[in-house]
């Protein structure tokens, strides 16, 4: 199964979890199984049918502009960067 790296900001609505194991074919499909999981990241990670423009993707690492279209494989590693601003 496809593993998400849990950026450190949001593990305290993952119980702590570092990387969570989910299903699926897709980034859109692992996304709602992780949300179905711990539902408070649906909100910070998802608007309306898009990933929030403040994170990227990088899947086994390559920067994805495919976003939740994203193809993933059975060992996919996908993590989620949160967007990082400054002067």
């Amino acid at each position: 199964m496809p593993v998400i790296w849990i950026p450190a900001l949001l593990r305290d609505l993952t119980d702590g979890q570092e990387k969570v194991e989910v299903p699926g074919t897709t980034l859109r499909q692992a996304l709602d199984e992780l949300t179905t999981l711990y539902p408070e990241l649906r909100t910070r990670l998802v608007d309306e049918d898009r990933l929030r423009p403040d994170f990227s993707v990088i899947v086994d690492g390559t920067a994805s502009y495919l976003k939740l279209r994203q193809s993933l494989s059975e060992n996919s590693e996908v993590h989620l960067v949160p967007a990082i601003s400054g002067g």
